[in-house]
């Protein structure tokens, strides 16, 4: 029937939304402008047509768009696609871009083109943005970003061109792609095949080499004094699970440095601080999974005569990063979850130790529980008026616990993980280390319309909510009606920037001012009215003993009313980030 369907006529602009479908990809987050006639027209007449199409979802900003396809990645796996506007879209997008390939997000990203006829052919310039709009070179905005770049030409390239695109999106390590698209060239009518199919191009999943995986398993082995540094989760609920059974039964401490997923449960025996600094120095065989900064080099560093593994999509980080020398005495390369597995396969027939394993097994529950009640100690001195980030942090983590239902954090300079004690895969997600502020808000909608029966908490400063263009993120929650919780934890201040300079320069003038240049947000604008303006549910919590009570009311409102939350928390100014 599809067949049949395509062989009517049917321009690039509504043809490319059936090869989107026919691909996999269930939403197309768009902001549209003067390029989009073609793709509105074409989209009304494929509808007609009876083809089958993705979503179409209205993000009135392009950095909201380009978030919401990454969050819905995370829970979901599966890739979508976004569609900008020229070249002033695709700059609003750029930072989002930025953020999916630091961590390694495979988007389809398009955005229109300025028609290159001023005349004399349907679909030229018109009227003056035409001319405006137009750059020489309009890819370079995201070209080092994505893995891969074109520019439609003609339309009977359109299925070569998006399955090409798709596979190389999805092929190890993931990332984002961008095709431009002209305007003249949507107008013309499209050619069928290869429109109602999947891509003809399988992508590209790496393994780590067989050698390789028997000399790491052999250094974990015989290893005195390992350490595993996790710093982007475990890749699979599989993994997620095999990997914590590995590392109780090789006695294996494993520390969340600076992680923006978890990768074992953080209730594990053998989860360690979040900081590794003294494992560090004493280990003699390090596994690094898939961390693009695994330590401080100015303040740790592993012995010289220690054995350092990589493993992950991109071990060196070669394709992304420039400057990356960290040590390397291994490398396994691939996926991270089946990368995971191989190496506990490959350790599973190896001798071992079972008395240095007990002795080992103790004295790393002891340094867990230990920093757990560190953590918690820590958490609860910050009951207070204001209160500390790590008590929104700690009563969040209890409010998650008492829930049935599978919840995610989404912690953008808002929530620390070390107190939320999280136990499940993709519980936790934190900002990519791109830094590419205002990611919370719109991922966690995303992640949201992923998976409609998970309980979605975006947590963030109050300088990353504004960044998240707010008032966009609220409408598209209410129009999609998306219950996410947003605990904006708000000091009135620009605090990792503060905390910055504190960090960089100990007792300078930073550390001993009240009011430090250039941080500060005061007067702190009522951020419930920017979420009550799209009919949310919102509170301001000042003082920290109101605090599990209001969570408690706002999980009732999104569990039961269906209907987005906002909860402005007041939280101390001294709190670290």
């Amino acid at each position: 029937m599809a067949t049949e369907i395509f062989k009517q006529t049917v321009t690039a602009g509504g043809a490319l939304f059936g090869k989107l479908k026919a691909l996999g990809i269930d939403y197309v987050f768009a902001n549209s402008g003067t390029d989009f006639p073609p793709i509105i027209e074409g989209l009304i007449e494929a509808r007609d047509k009876g083809l089958n199409l993705p979503t179409p979802v209205t993000v009135p900003h392009e950095h909201v768009a380009v978030g919401m396809a990454h969050g819905y990645y995370q829970i979901s796996k599966r890739i979508q696609s976004v569609m900008l506007h020229t070249n002033v879209g695709l700059s609003n997008g750029a930072t989002g871009a930025i953020n999916a390939a630091c961590d390694q997000i495979p988007i389809l990203l398009m955005s229109g083109r300025t028609p290159v006829m001023e005349k004399d052919r349907f679909g030229a310039r018109t009227v003056p943005i035409g001319w405006g709009q137009e750059m020489f070179d309009q890819t370079a905005l995201v070209r080092e970003a994505c893995k891969w770049d074109y520019e439609l030409r003609f339309p009977e390239q359109l299925s070569d061109l998006f399955d090409r695109g798709w596979s190389i999106a999805n092929s190890t390590p993931t990332g984002p792609v961008y095709m431009s698209l002209p305007r003249e060239v949507l107008c013309e009518p499209c050619p069928a095949d290869g429109l109602d199919q999947a891509s003809r191009i399988v992508p590209v999943t790496s393994a780590p080499d067989p050698a390789a995986l028997q000399e790491a398993a052999k250094l974990l082995a015989t290893a005195k004094n390992p350490l595993i540094i996790a710093q982007r989760g475990a890749g699979s609920q599989q993994a997620f699970e095999a990997l914590a059974d590995f590392t109780e039964e090789w006695a294996l401490p494993l520390s969340h440095y600076w992680a923006n997923q978890i990768a074992i449960p953080m209730s594990s025996p053998m989860h360690v601080s979040w900081n590794p600094d003294e494992l560090l120095a004493k280990a003699d065989v390090i596994l690094v999974l898939n961390a693009l900064a695994p330590w401080w080099p100015d303040k740790a560093a592993p012995g010289p005569a220690a054995k350092v593994i990589h493993l992950g999509p991109d071990p060196l980080f070669a394709r992304s990063t420039p400057v990356r020398n960290f040590r390397a005495d291994v490398n396994l390369a691939g996926e991270t979850g089946p990368a995971i597995l191989a190496l506990i396969d490959a350790m599973k027939d190896l001798p071992r130790d079972e008395k240095l394993l007990s002795k080992r097994r103790t004295h790393i529950a002891k340094l867990a529980e230990t920093n757990k009640k560190t953590v918690t100690v820590q958490a609860e001195a910050g009951n207070k008026a204001p209160m500390s980030k790590d008590w929104v942090s700690l009563c969040l983590g209890r409010a998650i616990k008492t829930q049935p239902l599978k919840a995610s954090v989404f912690h953008e300079l808002g929530c620390p993980l070390p107190p939320l004690f999280l136990d499940d895969h993709l519980s936790y997600f934190q900002e990519p280390h791109s830094g590419g502020l205002g990611w919370g808000l719109p991922a966690a909608l995303g992640a949201q319309l992923a998976d409609r029966e998970r309980l979605v908490f975006a947590t963030m400063g109050d300088g990353s909510y504004m960044f998240a263009n707010p008032t966009a993120c609220h409408q598209v929650a209410e129009a999609l009606e998306l219950p996410v919780i947003t605990l904006v934890l708000n000091n009135e201040e620009w605090g990792a920037v503060r905390h910055s300079v504190e960090g960089l320069y100990k007792g300078g003038g930073a550390s001993k001012s009240n009011e430090v240049p250039l941080t500060s947000l005061r007067p702190s604008p009522d951020f419930t009215k920017t979420a009550e303006a799209s009919r949310a549910y919102t509170e301001t919590v000042t003082d920290g003993a109101d605090l599990p009570a209001a969570l408690d009311r706002a999980i009732k409102v999104a569990l039961q009313e269906k209907r987005q939350v906002l909860l402005n928390i007041a939280i101390a100014r001294t709190s670290p980030p």
